[in-house]
């Protein structure tokens, strides 16, 4: 594999999916062979000495921007090429398509032979729009991939593409590393912990923003109370939704039943997972189909950790669900929808072992991180 640069805004230590997509994958490749140029993050507890630190403790090179989000500018674009120069790259990977792929031609010119721009949910987004469409179309006519999450967003930014470059779109998605999540990762410990040994457990694990559908949970949960009565739902992240949700819960009567944990370390995050009995997040697309799922990992996850799914229909969230076998999909908008699943599941432990099994046999089988690394490998 030729010498690659990841030009991202998405990288950790900030949090989030497509940062630990990105992450995922960059370790996976030969670290001599990776240099990653990305923003700075100033969020979290200790701010820029927490990303100084992250970056020291990566086996490969990582350049962070004084910025905190990277734009095509006349200066990130002089900084990308010497970057590229300066370690010999011939190969570019855009952790995110746009607005960032829009350096490609800079970066062909500086003698890079092979671009690679993957998109997500937002690009979906960006296709609706007729200035940003036009955006995306240019990308994709100066790379030589443009990957995709699933049908649902091919079909939507392939609109957005001449029919040449649209053909040669190639599907790379997240992987799942299932020696991280499994069953045995710490859910029982953790539940003792937080007082929750003998109760039922719905667990949700994402970002607290209105598309992953936390309060439709909330707006569920009397009804699920009314057939499980001990039942708690464990709201597993941080986000300036939290709040809302908060008072959500308050107007409905179930404070009580929602237990918040905020945001949570990565490394803890499969002891939460392996604490519920059933994972939901309902998430909805929005805005008019600008704010849309792109897949939604968190599924995988929790299918890899043994737990029975339960699915919001938004984008391209049911390519993460074998309907019916390791979960299902529901209506993010409707909370008796969303009740009625995670009553049954609850209510049948024998339901929730063969989904649990079958979830975790077809991560095994399908998004193992080796195979999506050797896939990327094959695009640069």
């Amino acid at each position: 594999m030729d010498k690659t640069l990841i030009v991202t805004n998405d990288f950790p230590p900030r949090p989030g999916g497509i940062q630990a997509f990105l992450h995922s994958m960059a370790l996976r490749l030969d670290p001599d062979q990776v240099v990653v140029y990305a923003s700075t993050w100033k969020g979290g507890p200790a701010g820029i000495a927490a990303t100084a630190l992250f970056d020291r403790e990566q086996p490969f090179t990582v350049v962070r921007d004084r910025t905190t989000l990277l734009l095509p500018t006349p200066g990130v674009r002089r900084r990308a090429v010497e970057l590229l120069r300066e370690h010999g790259c011939r190969s570019v990977w855009f952790g995110a398509a746009a607005p960032l792929g829009l350096l490609a031609p800079a970066l062909r010119r500086a003698g890079a032979r092979r671009l690679v721009a993957t998109t997500h949910g937002h690009e979906a987004g960006w296709a609706q729009l007729p200035a940003a469409r036009e955006l995306l179309r240019r990308v994709g006519r100066e790379c030589d991939t443009v990957t995709y999450l699933g049908e649902y967003t091919r079909a939507r930014i392939a609109r957005a593409l001449r029919p040449e470059d649209a053909a040669r779109m190639v599907r790379l998605t997240p992987g799942v590393d299932e020696t991280t999540f499994h069953p045995d990762s710490g859910g029982a410990e953790l539940r003792a912990r937080l007082g929750l040994r003998d109760r039922p457990v719905v667990v949700c694990v994402s970002r607290l923003v209105p598309r992953k559908g936390q309060d439709t949970l909330i707006r569920a949960l009397p009804a699920v109370l009314r057939q499980q009565p001990e039942a708690v739902l464990l709201v597993v992240g941080g986000g300036p939704y939290r709040r809302e949700l908060e008072r959500l819960a308050a107007r409905t009567g179930v404070t009580d039943a929602v237990r918040f944990t905020g945001e949570v370390p990565w490394a803890a995050l499969p002891a939460h997972y392996g604490a519920g009995d059933v994972f939901a997040m309902p998430c909805r697309t929005r805005r008019g189909g600008l704010d849309v799922e792109g897949l939604g990992m968190v599924y995988l996850e929790a299918s890899a950790t043994g737990l029975p799914v339960v699915a919001g229909d938004s984008g391209g969230a049911p390519d993460a669900v074998l309907e019916g076998e390791t979960g299902w999909v529901v209506r993010g908008e409707d909370p008796s929808a969303v009740a009625e699943r995670i009553t049954v599941l609850l209510g049948d432990a024998e339901l929730r072992r063969r989904m649990g099994e079958r979830g975790r046999e077809w991560v095994l089988q399908r998004w193992r991180w080796e195979r999506v690394a050797r896939r990327l490998e094959e695009l640069l």
